[in-house]
Parts: structure tokens; sequence; C-alpha cells
């Protein structure tokens, strides 16, 4: 069913944060040492071998971006160029083949075209979730890269992260680690993920929304959580996140930090940050492409509990502006940096 405009007749406001098939997606393989051509499919599954390197050695990365309508009836998608920047980084240390940058932003735009039908109309609070991804296809028994790789776009509308809006979570502080040092904390590999999973049920059943993570070494400065990066900010307003080389460089992150430092003039510093330090902070959020900005409401450090925004049931005031605007300029209410906004 559609729509006059066009668009899909879902029910956009109420629509779950998960998986519908939509119209494209999109596929281009590498054999031989080089690329085919690619080329958008409705097809949204596919025969794989059962010695797929993906299967036995987790050969496997993804990126996550999203696209919008803006208050002016535009279809626009943002920064899909550091997404690109940040897979070609996960590729390099899995040993697979780059997808190159300008094909990447070409195919993102290219499948959300195809799909425009499925981008949420404007004040819906809903998105078009983009999901590009790689994987090793082929036969692989001995422990070595794959010789065949597949790059896909898969694309789904998806409500808001947090229905009813975003409530102030309570998170834990974890005993168990989610990257090693040195190791592949820094991409966006599927193995990181698998890495979070077993505690992050195991987070949920003891009534948390998240872990935090500290770094593996020694316990005490803060990383990130399973999915999200932290933001803190000080009593006096300045923005502070934690520096690691082990967390995953969030493209919300550095578009937030851009945008408090240019847009909004705030004081903004990235640097290590010891958990004893937490007590100090007035506000504290976790950022991502899901939500955007996520308020913590308490940390709970083994039965020690730090809240934030005096326990108002709320975003904190500082968080609420970053968050107006960095959604105002994705959605076009307000101007965006040069080169951060890609009309479809």
């Amino acid at each position: 069913m559609e729509d006059s405009m066009g668009k899909k007749n879902l029910d956009w406001s109420n629509l779950p944060f998960g998986y519908i098939k939509t119209s494209k997606s999109f596929v281009a393989t590498w054999k031989n040492g080089e690329w085919d051509e690619g080329k958008l499919t409705s097809k949204h599954s596919f025969k794989i071998d059962e010695c797929a390197c993906v299967l036995q050695y987790a050969q496997t990365c993804f990126e996550g971006l999203k696209a919008y309508t803006t208050e002016h009836g535009d279809i626009v998608t943002f920064r899909p160029d550091l997404n690109a920047e940040r897979m070609e980084n996960s590729c390099k240390r899995l040993q697979m083949p780059v997808y190159p940058k300008e094909k990447f932003i070409e195919a993102v735009l290219k499948t959300i075209e195809a799909n425009k039908d499925w981008v949420p109309p404007y004040g819906s609070g809903a998105t078009l979730y983009i999901r590009p991804y790689m994987f090793g296809s082929n036969n692989v028994i001995g422990v070595k890269p794959a010789d065949e790789y597949q790059f896909r776009i898969l694309v789904t509308p998806v409500g808001p992260y947090f229905k009813g809006g975003a409530k102030p979570i309570t998170v834990r502080i974890s005993d168990l680690d989610r990257a090693a040092p040195h190791g592949t904390g820094d991409i966006k590999a599927g193995l990181n993920y698998a890495m979070s999973l077993y505690n992050i049920v195991d987070a949920h059943n003891n009534g948390f929304a998240e872990n935090i993570y500290t770094d593996p070494a020694t316990h005490t400065y803060l990383e990130e959580t399973g999915g999200a990066n932290i933001l803190l900010v000080t009593k006096d307003g300045k923005l502070v996140t934690p520096k690691s080389g082990s967390i995953l460089p969030s493209i919300t992150r550095r578009s937030i930090l851009t945008v408090a430092k240019d847009v909004l003039k705030m004081e903004v510093e990235e640097r290590q940050i010891n958990k004893a330090e937490l007590k100090d902070f007035a506000e504290c959020g976790l950022c991502g492409t899901a939500a955007v900005i996520s308020p913590v409401g308490t940390i709970n450090d083994h039965g020690t509990e730090i809240k934030f925004n005096d326990g108002k049931d709320e975003m904190g005031p500082v968080l609420q502006k970053i968050y107006d605007t960095l959604t105002g300029i994705q959605m076009g209410r307000l101007p965006a940096p040069e080169g951060w906004i890609y009309t479809i």
C-alpha cells in the first residue's frame, strides 16, 4: 500500500526499532582480486557455503547510518564519507579488501534512492536505517582470510530507539571487558558485538539498560558501552568524553564534539576519565547512530549509585541543547557544516 505521495502506507510513528524488508538492497562481489560493478537487487536472502569464512572465523564488519526526510521534504543522509573511512579501517584490520570510498558513498545514495518510498516522513520520529556490511564468503577451513567477499547494503525503516522520548536510563560499571588493549575495539567488527552479548543480557536480567566498560588494563578509566560512546558534562557546562585507543570512533560523537565547540561555543575536552570522577559531573549520556543521545540518570558502580541531572526524569539541559542542535542539522531545521549533508 502506498499513499498519495508514493510513500509506503506504514504506521510511521509507531515503527519498532527492527528489520522490515524494503524494495532493494545493494550487493557487490570481490573475486579474483577485484570488485565487480555491484548492483541493486530485490532479493533479500542468499545462499552461503557451509564452510564460508564468515561462519568459521567471523571475518565480517559493518556500518550504520541513517536517511531522513527534512523539514523541506528533501531526503538526505548524514556524513556517509566518515562511514566509508571507518569501514576502510575495519577492512584493513580484518585483512579484507576495501570497498573504495567514492563507490561506497555512491552505493549508499543509490540504495536510498531505490528505497525512497520507505524513508519515513518528517515529524514521524522514524528514520531509514542503512546497514552496509562485508563478509568473507568462500569456504576456508585453515585459519586465513577468505579469497571472496560480499559487500552489501540493506535498509530498513526504524522507529525511535526510545519509545515515548528519551528517559534517563540506569547503567552499570562492568567487570568484563569489551575489547583487548591493542585489539579490535576501535573498528566496527562483528566480533566486538558478539563479545558484548552475554554481558548485555546479564545487565538486562539485573535491571540495567547497558554496561559501561573500563580500560582492560586497570579497570579504572571509562571506555564506552556495548554499543555507544559516553558523554559527560561538568557542573560548569564543559563537554568531556573518554579518550582511549580501544573505543570505536563514533561518527555521532565526533559530530557532537564539533557541534558543541563550533556551533554552541562550548568548551570540549577529550581525555582519560577515571571512574572516581563520575560523581563530579552534572550530566551523562550515551551517543550513537541509533538513539543519537540517550540520557543516563544513574550509574551503578558495584552498589554505589551516581546520579545525574539532580535525579530528574529528563535529559539534562546541556545534552538537550546538543541533541536539539544535531538533530536540527540532520533534519534540515538548522544550517549544516559544509559537507555533512548529502541530498538524494
